[in-house]
This record gives structure tokens, C-alpha cells and sequence, in this order.
């Protein structure tokens, strides 16, 4: 716990806000104040990263899908990375209003951008004049660049996992609507009541949200694991009941001996 603690000062999780900037319901994960700024208790941040990993973990298990949203400059990178590993969604440049809760159209617009990316694969572009090719390819890049981390999704998130709870309010708010679950990466200058899982902790430090969302990617990764072994294991366990009654019967015909 101590040697994480460390690690957890060395990357700067515990710097918070301008004590000026805060919200006052983060005031129970805050251990003081220094030079102006707040500083997150990092023993409590240690605790709930702990129970956040294991949540995931099981959420993974159980085969849930992850959308990672962060827009903020120093996490877009790291949101699309660290989706891209665990098999996840992502958006890091625009929430677009209704991503969530207007469904329908967002598959219309995902459906438009698979179009395009198959057609100017197939070399369709290139058999448009000119002018139209252009407009096409405009289009493609405009969608690519804000839907091309959810260009796969099927279906909506099971678990949104946040990265800058002020600037993604609408995202947020989207979630709470539909009932899905969100974990979110909570600064001085948060709401915890919004968040259904959270970690105290600096939100905008490069290092501190790399070292959190490495934790995030091995504790999903590891319920993925377990749940791509899960048939495996069933096999094993019913091919030992099969073999149950042969093997109780020679241990009756020997104690009868």
C-alpha cells in the first residue's frame, strides 16, 4: 500500500484545484490545503481505485461493453489507447448532443461512416468527379474524426467511464438518463454525487491519468480473460461430474471387498 501511495505522489494524483475552484462535496476526499491548492487524500484514493478495479474486473467478466469519453487535450491519446487494448469504445474529440440517449440517429450516422470508409476502400471515390469525391471524402473525415472510436459499437455502453466530469456534463447527464453505469475520475472541482464509481484524484496531469487508466486497462483486461476461459472451465467441471458415478462405484466395489 505504501510503495502505491509512493508511486501515486511521483505521478501527482494528489494535486487538486485552486482551493477557490472547488466543489464542496469533494470536501471528504481532500486532505488539506497547500500554497492555494487543494490535496486529495490519497489513502482514500487508494481504497476506491482498489474497489473501481474490481468492478471492472467483474463488469469485464460478465461481458460488459466499455466506452471511455474524456475530450480533454491531455487524455484524448490516452482514452483512445488504452480502448483500442481492452476491446472498448471511446470518444475524445466532441460529445455531440443524443449520443446516448438518440441512439437511432447515431447508428445512422455510424452506418454513414462504414458506408464512405468501404466505398473509398473499394476505390468508389475515385469514380466521383471530382468535385463530389471531395465533398465525400470531407464527409468521411468529419465522421471518422468524431465517431471513429464508437464506429464498431452494436449497442449502447453497459459502462461509461469518464475522464473530466465538467466537460463532459452532457455525457453525464445522457448516462443518468438511461440508467448506465458510469466511473469517473473525480477532481477537486467535482461532483461525486454524479458518479456511480469514482477515484479522487488529478484529472489533469498526463501522468496521473496514464497511471490510472493503466489500472483500468488490467483490471478489464483480466475479466476479459476470465471470460474467454469461462467455457473452458465449464467443460472441466462437467466433465468431471461425468466421471463422478464410475469412480464413487469402484470405491463402493472396494469397501465391499
Amino acid at each position: 500500500m505504501i510503495s502505491t501511495i509512493d508511486k501515486m505522489v511521483q505521478v501527482g494524483m494528489h494535486f487538486g484545484h485552486q482551493a477557490s475552484k472547488w466543489n464542496p462535496k469533494m470536501l471528504p476526499f481532500i486532505y488539506g490545503e497547500r500554497n492555494g491548492v487543494h490535496i486529495i487524500d490519497l489513502i482514500q484514493t487508494y481504497w476506491l481505485l482498489k474497489n473501481v478495479n474490481g468492478e471492472l474486473t467483474n463488469f469485464a467478466r460478465q461481458g460488459k461493453k466499455f466506452l471511455f469519453v474524456g475530450t480533454k487535450k491531455q487524455a484524448a491519446r490516452l482514452i483512445a489507447n488504452v480502448a483500442c487494448e481492452c476491446d472498448s469504445f471511446y470518444i475524445n474529440q466532441r460529445w455531440l448532443g443524443g449520443m446516448l440517449t438518440n441512439w437511432q440517429t447515431l447508428k445512422t450516422s455510424i452506418s454513414k461512416l462504414n458506408s464512405l470508409e468501404s466505398q473509398e476502400l473499394d476505390g468508389q471515390f475515385d469514380k466521383l468527379p471530382k468535385k463530389e469525391a471531395a465533398t465525400a471524402k470531407k464527409q468521411k473525415e468529419r465522421l471518422q474524426k468524431y465517431l471513429g472510436g464508437v464506429k464498431n459499437m452494436k449497442a449502447l455502453p453497459d459502462v461509461v467511464i469518464i475522464i473530466g466530469q465538467p466537460e463532459e456534463l452532457n455525457a453525464v447527464r445522457e448516462c443518468q438518463k438511461l440508467g448506465i453505469r458510469t466511473v469517473t475520475i473525480l477532481d477537486t472541482n467535482c461532483d461525486p454525487t454524479l458518479a456511480d464509481l469514482f477515484i479522487p484524484a488529478n484529472d489533469d496531469s498526463v501522468a496521473s491519468l496514464q497511471y490510472i487508466l493503466s489500472q483500468f486497462l488490467t483490471a478489464i483486461q483480466l475479466g476479459q480473460k476470465e471470460l474467454k476461459n469461462k467455457p473452458n472451465l465449464v467443460k472441466k467441471v462437467e466433465s468431471k461430474k461425468k466421471r463422478l458415478p464410475s469412480a464413487i462405484k469402484k470405491k463402493s466395489i472396494g469397501s465391499v471387498n
